[in-house]
């Protein structure tokens, strides 16, 4: 399939991209690929035409090995997606059995439209639920001369108390402690309340339960007398599978934002949020943990995602009063399905020079962010970032 504007090059086609059926659209500097199945966001390559592009996210190793579970075709599990509801969702909330992540994160998406419009490029997808009676449309966009991808996720009709989040998933580099996360100010950290793994099922977990943290750098471990973890950094504790959410000011009117700087491939991976919308940050730290089939020890992969829930239990719990909600902190939204609710987020990436270590600071100016490293060296990407408040492209409209 193909989406052809009269005299012009395919805006869209349709491929096979590592097992899975794709959309795949591209400019000059991005290209962009999306699974029909899920609509899951990769891969992605930013500076596609340079000596040295970037790719930045995480595509399941079962899709790359072709293996099978249960010999059925894998599931997709690759890049950014999104979630409604997000979570495990092993709980019926009011009737509703959802799966895991939700049917937007499970299902085949349809493509509805295709454009260029001066600057930008933008595919349309579409999304029915049926466990819960509503629309959703993902609106990708990418612009000429910048390496981002803007998302307006729109739901419609979608009545009652819901989880939802990006889950953008980072692949590692090979150093240890290569890759470093910072971002803006957050007002509460909590490792995963509960145990997230079973050393019977040949899962291992490295973070203490319940604990609270004000820093990144200094996580409970769950081992007597250990010293705080660096969950700042990774790849680190090889054999361990860890779930922390951190939670910003959910009536902040600042754009928060989050960037993975990878000193190995020298460059920064970045997303911007309303934090009003998405208040929360669950990290899923996975470093070759999960030793049963199909894992088998060989995932490793850093999980950002900027959510509104109660870690990944799902709809039931994150719906219902929980030691989160009683602080003030919502963990998930009601909808009333009278008018859309609109979701923007924005990703990208930026080459960053030699020797550019952790973010300090991200200043926002007129046509992007300078991201400035602990060392005092800079990153400038160009970005629409009002984009995060207006859902509308500037670039669109010059």
């Amino acid at each position: 399939m193909m989406f052809t504007e009269p005299g012009m090059t395919p805006i869209v086609a349709s491929k096979q991209i590592l097992g899975h059926p794709s959309w795949l659209v591209s400019n000059d500097t991005v290209e962009l690929a999306v699974t029909e199945c899920g609509a899951h966001m990769a891969p992605v390559t930013g500076y596609r035409n340079s000596k040295k592009p970037v790719q930045p996210y995480y595509i399941g190793f079962v899709e790359h090995c072709n293996e099978s579970i249960s010999r059925e075709k894998p599931e997709v599990m690759r890049g950014d997606f999104f979630c409604l509801p997000f979570g495990a969702n092993t709980t019926p909330h009011n009737g509703e059995n959802h799966p895991s992540h939700g049917e937007t994160a499970r299902l085949p998406w349809t493509l509805v439209e295709a454009r260029r419009d001066r600057r930008c490029t933008t595919i349309v997808l579409a999304i029915e639920p049926r466990v819960r009676a509503g629309r959703v449309t993902r609106e990708l966009s990418i612009v000429s001369g910048q390496n981002v991808v803007y998302d307006r996720t729109t739901i419609h009709g979608f009545v009652g108390k819901t989880t939802m989040a990006h889950h953008a998933i980072l692949a590692l580099p090979q150093s240890e402690r290569s890759l470093l996360i910072s971002g803006s100010p957050f007002v509460l950290g909590m490792t995963c309340p509960y145990p997230f793994d079973d050393p019977a099922h040949g899962e291992y977990q490295s973070l203490a339960v319940g604990a609270e943290f004000d820093d990144l750098s200094r996580v409970p471990s769950i081992f007597k007398a250990a010293p705080d973890a660096d969950c700042s950094t990774f790849p680190a504790r090889r054999g361990f599978t860890d779930l922390l959410q951190i939670w910003h000011d959910p009536n902040s009117k600042n754009l928060a934002w989050v960037a993975a700087v990878n000193t190995e491939e020298r460059y920064l991976w970045f997303a911007l949020k309303d934090p009003t919308l998405l208040p929360s940050r669950v990290f899923w730290i996975e470093n070759h943990a999960r030793h049963r089939y199909p894992w088998s020890g060989r995932t490793c992969c850093l999980g950002l995602e900027d959510s509104c829930t109660f870690f990944d239990k799902g709809l039931a719990e994150s719906c219902a009063p929980n030691e989160i909600s009683s602080r003030g902190l919502p963990t998930c939204h009601e909808l009333s399905g009278k008018k859309p609710f609109v979701l923007t987020y924005v990703q990208g990436v930026v080459k960053t020079p030699e020797n550019f270590d952790r973010v300090c600071d991200a200043e926002f100016e007129a046509d992007g962010v300078k991201f400035v490293s602990a060392n005092g060296k800079t990153a400038f990407a160009r970005v629409d970032h009002a984009f995060v408040f207006t859902a509308s492209l500037r670039s669109c409209q010059q």
